[in-house]
Protein backbone atom coordinates (compact mmCIF):
# COMPACT_ATOMS: atom_id res chain seq x y z
CA UNK A 1 0.00 0.00 0.00
CA UNK A 2 1.26 3.48 -0.87
CA UNK A 3 2.50 5.98 1.70
CA UNK A 4 1.57 9.65 1.30
CA UNK A 5 4.20 12.07 2.57
CA UNK A 6 4.59 15.80 2.97
CA UNK A 7 8.18 16.87 2.41
CA UNK A 8 9.36 20.39 3.24
CA UNK A 9 12.46 21.99 1.76
CA UNK A 10 13.90 25.35 2.90
CA UNK A 11 16.05 26.75 0.10
CA UNK A 12 19.48 28.00 1.06
CA UNK A 13 20.10 31.68 0.31
CA UNK A 14 20.36 32.27 -3.42
CA UNK A 15 19.61 28.62 -4.27
CA UNK A 16 15.85 28.91 -4.85
CA UNK A 17 16.01 28.39 -8.61
CA UNK A 18 18.23 25.33 -8.22
CA UNK A 19 15.74 23.83 -5.77
CA UNK A 20 12.90 24.47 -8.19
CA UNK A 21 14.85 22.75 -10.96
CA UNK A 22 15.36 19.67 -8.76
CA UNK A 23 11.67 19.67 -7.89
CA UNK A 24 10.77 19.33 -11.58
CA UNK A 25 12.33 15.86 -11.74
CA UNK A 26 12.10 14.63 -8.13
CA UNK A 27 9.15 12.26 -8.30
CA UNK A 28 9.91 11.25 -11.89
CA UNK A 29 13.32 10.05 -10.71
CA UNK A 30 11.77 8.15 -7.82
CA UNK A 31 9.33 6.53 -10.25
CA UNK A 32 12.19 5.48 -12.52
CA UNK A 33 13.59 3.54 -9.56
CA UNK A 34 10.20 1.94 -8.89
CA UNK A 35 9.83 3.81 -5.60
CA UNK A 36 6.99 6.30 -6.19
CA UNK A 37 3.49 5.81 -7.57
CA UNK A 38 1.95 7.50 -10.61
CA UNK A 39 -0.12 9.80 -8.39
CA UNK A 40 0.51 13.40 -9.42
CA UNK A 41 2.57 15.23 -6.77
CA UNK A 42 1.44 18.57 -5.40
CA UNK A 43 4.05 21.29 -4.92
CA UNK A 44 3.48 24.54 -3.09
CA UNK A 45 5.35 27.39 -1.44
CA UNK A 46 4.94 28.88 2.03
CA UNK A 47 5.22 32.59 2.80
CA UNK A 48 8.80 32.12 4.04
CA UNK A 49 9.86 30.40 0.80
CA UNK A 50 9.72 26.85 2.15
CA UNK A 51 8.69 24.45 -0.60
CA UNK A 52 6.24 21.69 0.32
CA UNK A 53 5.62 18.61 -1.75
CA UNK A 54 2.95 15.95 -1.27
CA UNK A 55 3.67 12.71 -3.06
CA UNK A 56 3.14 8.98 -2.74
CA UNK A 57 5.84 6.38 -2.17
CA UNK A 58 4.95 2.94 -3.53
CA UNK A 59 5.20 1.40 -0.03
CA UNK A 60 6.98 1.56 3.31
CA UNK A 61 9.51 -0.87 1.81
CA UNK A 62 10.10 1.57 -1.06
CA UNK A 63 10.92 4.33 1.43
CA UNK A 64 13.42 2.03 3.12
CA UNK A 65 14.90 0.95 -0.24
CA UNK A 66 15.48 4.59 -1.17
CA UNK A 67 18.00 4.88 1.66
CA UNK A 68 20.34 2.41 -0.08
CA UNK A 69 19.62 3.31 -3.72
CA UNK A 70 22.69 5.02 -5.22
CA UNK A 71 20.67 7.18 -7.65
CA UNK A 72 18.35 8.38 -4.88
CA UNK A 73 21.27 9.05 -2.54
CA UNK A 74 22.91 11.12 -5.28
CA UNK A 75 19.68 13.08 -5.78
CA UNK A 76 19.37 13.67 -2.03
CA UNK A 77 22.95 14.94 -2.02
CA UNK A 78 21.97 17.44 -4.72
CA UNK A 79 19.05 18.55 -2.54
CA UNK A 80 21.34 18.96 0.50
CA UNK A 81 23.45 21.43 -1.47
CA UNK A 82 20.51 23.75 -2.19
CA UNK A 83 18.11 23.30 0.74
CA UNK A 84 17.56 22.10 4.27
CA UNK A 85 14.82 19.62 5.09
CA UNK A 86 12.25 20.93 7.55
CA UNK A 87 9.58 19.22 9.65
CA UNK A 88 6.12 20.14 8.39
CA UNK A 89 5.12 21.55 11.80
CA UNK A 90 7.83 24.23 11.49
CA UNK A 91 6.05 25.80 8.49
CA UNK A 92 4.04 28.70 9.93
CA UNK A 93 0.92 28.10 7.83
CA UNK A 94 0.45 24.60 9.25
CA UNK A 95 -0.78 26.11 12.51
CA UNK A 96 -3.82 27.52 10.67
CA UNK A 97 -7.02 25.48 10.58
CA UNK A 98 -6.94 25.69 6.78
CA UNK A 99 -3.30 26.10 5.76
CA UNK A 100 -2.93 28.03 2.50
CA UNK A 101 0.05 27.99 0.15
CA UNK A 102 1.03 29.33 -3.27
CA UNK A 103 0.82 26.61 -5.95
CA UNK A 104 3.99 25.72 -7.84
CA UNK A 105 4.64 23.97 -11.11
CA UNK A 106 2.07 22.97 -13.65
CA UNK A 107 -1.61 23.32 -12.89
Amino acid sequence: MGRMVIACYRPKAGRESELRALMETHVTRLRAEGLATDRTPIQMEAKDGTVLEVFEWRSKAAIEAAHTNPRVLEMWSDYAEVCDYAPVNTVEETSDLFAEFEPMGKT
